[in-house]
């Protein structure tokens, strides 16, 4: 039987503000090694009998950038990437996956996996899975208990009730976040494990518990998928049937009704890097405790993390800070208090500053700009195409653009002209041309490009055709 990863990549990371921001969060983030999050899930499935690529569960504003990620990991075969027009929780998510799953094979086992945990130790992640397989095709509905490190009130329990076998216990009962006295208590009982969000079962069991505990559910998502419309590499589930869809997580739709729970205990280094402070726990520490990344020099400082993207950071006599450097932005923060990090995305966003959703470089399909300065009535941008890739032909009523070519081939169309620039070479787009930039060759072509005039928002850009489907 199939084992089909249904690969969860909602969640926006605020508490990972500046580096994690809403239109590009932390599942697509290099945070602990060389691959992102999203990649990380990925590899370490790689091995595992009768794996199947994944279907994907995502928004609209992150499709290009887990299909690029996804196509790294499995060049050959992208697996389904499903749009979900509107977020609606963890079980109406996993029910699409199940029944697309069931479109594609008479039956299998769904292995649910949110794209932004850190897993040290594959092997025994792939042990478990072996086990949690088994006791799915017996159709139990499998969590993944999480071995707890010490006493943590950021996670909900699973308690384990009577034993099935020396590695499976049926699940006594779900519990909340609890306070730090009650979570010592549950540490030190032996009896309860962390909630890890992970699940293995057979899709149609898991179906089948969902028609009994949430039949409007099943019906919304059912039919959303058979009225979804598959554009370019990506399925868009139907918006209209998924809006009337019950909003609810996997635990409190099914795992917590049914009587089918089992627990399988994983002790593999979890952690679900969901703040400052769960990172600098998980990575490896200099002699004064401190977790560096980048251009960092410190002197007399202790247990802290510096991640500096663009600029040198140096620190000299402070303890137990977090100081997190991107081009447009800083965070200073007390390693105590990471948690408040989202109260300052929330102020960011009450005045609506761009830092809150964009970094100050940005991802399209066809590449990346980065906003290199702006002033009074111009702008610059630094701004990279993929090769064989190309903007869309658009149009801007309130500023012109001159482009100059720093490396690779471009092809500029600017009205009724088509025309070749290499490096060196420039040109013109004047204010009201319809225009667009591709990139012929087998290289990555690089421009600078200065924009005038007076309005130069992104939403000024009219377009008439997308290789993409991108409208305004």
């Amino acid at each position: 039987m199939k084992i089909v990863p249904i690969i969860l990549l909602g969640g926006a990371g605020t508490r990972l503000w500046p580096v994690s921001r809403k239109n590009h969060p932390k599942q697509f983030l290099e945070l602990t090694g060389d691959q992102t999050l999203l990649q990380a899930t990925l590899s370490r499935l790689q091995g595992i009998d009768n794996m199947d690529c994944p279907i994907v569960l995502c928004n609209e504003n992150h499709r290009f950038t887990a299909a690029e990620q996804l196509s790294e990991i499995y060049p050959d075969e992208l697996g389904d990437i499903i749009l979900e027009p509107v977020g609606k929780n963890t079980a109406p998510a996993v029910a699409i996956g199940a029944l697309r799953a069931l479109q594609k094979y008479d039956d299998a086992l769904l292995l649910v996996l949110p794209a932004d945990h850190v897993i040290k130790d594959t092997e025994s992640f792939q042990k478990a899975v072996g086990l949690a397989a088994e006791a799915a095709k017996k159709e139990s509905l499998v969590t993944f208990g999480i071995v707890p490190a010490k006493a943590e009130t950021g996670y909900g329990y699973v308690k384990r009730g009577d034993p099935i076998n020396d590695s499976l216990h049926k699940v006594a009962e779900f519990v909340e976040k609890p306070d730090l006295a009650t979570a010592e208590n549950y540490v030190h009982s032996g009896e309860y494990y962390w909630n890890s969000g992970m699940f293995l079962f057979d899709a149609s069991v898991f179906l089948k518990e969902l028609e009994r505990f949430q039949p409007k559910m099943l019906t919304c998502c059912r039919q959303s998928l058979e009225k979804s419309v598959h554009d370019l590499d990506f399925i868009r589930l139907d918006k209209e049937s998924f809006v009337e869809c019950p909003a609810n997580s996997i635990d409190y739709a099914v795992m917590e009704k049914t009587d089918n729970a089992v627990v399988v205990p994983l002790n593999a280094g979890w952690n679900d890097v969901g703040s400052w402070d769960a990172l600098w726990e998980i990575e490896e520490k200099s002699e004064d405790g401190n977790v560096l990344r980048g251009d960092v020099v410190t002197h007399n400082s202790q247990d802290c993390l510096v991640r500096a993207e663009d600029k040198l950071v140096s620190l000299v006599g402070v303890d137990n800070l977090v100081v997190i450097e991107t081009k447009d932005a800083v965070l200073v923060a007390d390693k105590d208090s990471v948690q408040d990090v989202k109260e300052i995305v929330e102020k960011l966003r009450a005045d609506k500053r761009s830092e809150a959703e964009l970094h100050r470089e940005v991802y399209r399909p066809w590449g990346k700009y980065d906003g290199v300065d702006v002033g009074d009535r111009f702008q610059v941008k630094r701004i990279t195409v993929k090769p064989g890739e190309g903007t869309s032909v658009q149009m801007h009523h309130h500023r012109a653009e001159h482009w100059i070519i720093v490396s690779g081939m471009a092809e500029i169309t600017c009205d009724d002209k088509t025309f070749l620039c290499s490096e060196n070479q420039s040109a013109f787009i004047p204010q009201g041309s319809t225009h667009r930039i591709a990139n012929p060759g087998k290289l990555p072509m690089e421009m600078i490009e200065v924009q005038t005039g007076s309005y130069l928002g992104e939403d000024d850009i009219v377009r008439f055709e997308d290789m993409y489907g991108r409208s305004d």
